[in-house]
């Protein structure tokens, strides 16, 4: 179970003081429904930019049904790392961690299997890792982190094309030859996806909530399009331009200073011909 607040930087005792009201409630709920809240073992976390943050320096900790829970720097939820400024540095630490032992192991048994098989357990074991949940990571205000995991992908491609004549080629077109999209295409890539699917079949409801169609002040060729607007973030922070509503008018189909989602133009959205993603 999660709960988020948005807590004034003036008012924010109050506001924690609800959430703590809020908490009593719901264990007496649980309790009352033949159910168990293990306060003891819950997280608390303040996300915000590191500049907002010193305005709740006077908060430490958190009382959840009478346990007291300190103030943490990251917590996992779904198997992303979110620490309190959404650099995502554990998360990729952790990534890139589990990517290179896979990729050590793979080294032991490279020899004795064939480059389609090496490809298959790379994209299950390694890709999949870099895959998952890096849609998250849009627009880090770390700018080394794509940098680190492009070097987990690369090290993943040397060790997959074994030959020592294929091996000689520039990275680049050892991506291409496996048709394997650089970590920051991925990371388009998946938000185009997930954005085309929100616009076409309008789930789930809270992303295509934030999702407004682009009406022309006048009859336009492009009206029929079903572009989308690119909105004005309500917070003027790196943290709203990486929302989703941003990201996705950002990375899709561009026409007139609009942004519209097509399935047929994803290579044109991700600047990377001849690629499709594993």
């Amino acid at each position: 179970m999660l709960l988020f607040i948005a807590p004034s930087p003036t008012g924010f005792l109050s506001d924690i003081l609800n959430l703590t009201q809020c908490l009593s409630a719901l264990h007496s709920w649980f309790c009352l429904n033949g159910m168990a809240l293990n306060s003891d073992q819950s997280d608390a976390i303040i996300i915000g930019t590191r500049q907002r943050s010193c305005s709740y320096s006077a908060l430490t900790s958190v009382d959840v049904a009478g346990s007291t829970i300190p103030l943490a720097d990251h917590v996992k939820i779904l198997g992303v790392t979110l620490d309190k400024n959404l650099t995502f540095d554990d998360h990729v630490n952790a990534v890139c961690k589990l990517a290179h032992y896979h990729i050590r192991a793979m080294c032991h048994i490279r020899p004795a299997i064939t480059e389609d098989m090496a490809k298959s357990v790379a994209c299950a074991l390694i890709g999949s890792r870099l895959d998952y949940a890096n849609s998250a990571m849009y627009g880090m205000s770390s700018s080394n982190t794509p940098a680190r995991l492009q070097h987990a992908q690369n090290a993943a491609a040397r060790l997959v094309i074994w030959s020592s004549r294929q091996r000689s080629t520039n990275l680049f077109g050892l991506l291409k030859q496996l048709h394997w999209l650089p970590i920051e295409s991925r990371i388009k890539f998946m938000i185009a996806c997930v954005s085309y699917k929100t616009v076409s079949t309008a789930q789930t409801a809270c992303l295509h909530s934030v999702l407004k169609q682009y009406t022309p002040s006048r009859r336009l060729l492009s009206s029929d399009c079903s572009l989308l607007a690119v909105p004005l973030p309500r917070v003027r922070a790196c943290f709203g331009f990486c929302s989703f509503a941003v990201a996705a008018s950002r990375h899709g189909f561009k026409e007139g200073g609009v942004t519209g989602v097509r399935p047929l133009n994803l290579q044109q959205i991700i600047g990377y011909e001849g690629a499709v993603p594993h």
